[in-house]
């Protein structure tokens, strides 16, 4: 077995830092001493299509599991072990520990790589609390292990696993549209329980030819009401926005619409004021003809 349990469990007592949120500059042999990283591949789970591994490792770990027992047309993982990381999109350049497996075998059928592998014991205490820096190597999803391993840096040991990104604060969202989807389908409660209790002027950029659209929510439920309207439709009920969505479909506003809270509001604050604000923010971002999809 490349990596002793013994090992790993001294490397938790010792006196190292296990809840900080400074960054730590510990290299990942410090923490996780593996004897032969030779023998691993390292994969690099990032985002394909709708399926994002750091939603499915909070939400779906079976699914996440799949990741590394199925691949397609290539036999990404011809070692004895995989390391797996997932990328933490919160943060540029940063990854989860998702956990090492090792592989007993691998069959090819119907274009599918299928591995028979098994959890390391050892890896447990660091799955989803390990947060290490790496620049992608480009597009790549496994690479040999190491070519990185004494380079990695950890840079936090989160005191518990990872279960999901906590609300980031009126002033600092800005959020793609398949994570807002993905909030308000799983009734994420910080996310709900804050957008609830503002009234708002918001912002979607369409990132594909950089058109702005300004909106405001000033009704019941406040804006997570009204951005929960857009993830069910694609569209808010908004003149242009539907034309979009009507002819490109769902998946036209999944990988384009990206959407920011320009100014929030108590919810005792009057329609009017609101749609003062809204239309100030249209002016001044030029929404309207041909830089935006407003139409009034």
């Amino acid at each position: 077995m490349s990596f002793g349990e013994n090992q790993t469990k001294s490397a938790l007592d010792r006196n190292l830092p296990v809840s900080f949120h400074k960054p730590m500059n510990l290299l990942l042999p410090q923490i996780y001493p593996i004897e032969h990283p030779e023998d691993y591949k390292l994969h690099l789970a990032c985002r394909s299509g709708r399926e994002d591994p750091l939603d499915l490792f909070v939400h779906h770990p079976e699914k996440w599991e799949s990741w590394n027992k199925w691949k397609k047309s290539q036999n990404h993982f011809n070692r004895g072990f995989i390391f797996s990381l997932i990328d933490f999109w919160p943060e540029q350049e940063r990854w989860l520990f998702g956990g090492a497996w090792q592989v007993h075998g691998s069959k090819y059928k119907d274009h599918w790589w299928e591995y028979d592998i098994t959890l390391v014991e050892a890896c447990k205490p660091f799955i989803g609390r390990l947060k290490l820096s790496l620049k992608r190597p480009g597009r790549v999803k496994a690479v040999y292990l190491e070519k990185y391993y004494s380079k990695l840096v950890v840079t936090e040991i989160l005191p518990t696993r990872y279960a999901g990104e906590v609300f980031c604060g009126f002033d600092n969202i800005d959020i793609e549209f398949w994570r807002l989807e993905d909030i308000i389908r799983r009734q994420q409660s910080d996310w709900k329980a804050s957008l609830e209790s503002v009234k708002g002027v918001y912002l979607i950029t369409d990132i594909r030819n950089g058109k702005r659209y300004v909106g405001s929510a000033y009704g019941r439920g406040g804006i997570w009401s009204r951005w929960e309207c857009y993830t069910g439709t694609g569209h808010g009920h908004t003149d242009e926005l539907t034309k979009i969505i009507s002819k490109r479909g769902l998946e036209y506003a999944r990988e384009s619409f990206h959407f920011a809270l320009l100014e929030h509001f108590s919810t005792k604050t009057d329609k009017d004021f609101v749609t003062g604000r809204e239309t100030y923010w249209k002016n001044v971002l030029r929404s309207r003809g041909k830089y935006g999809y407003n139409k009034n």
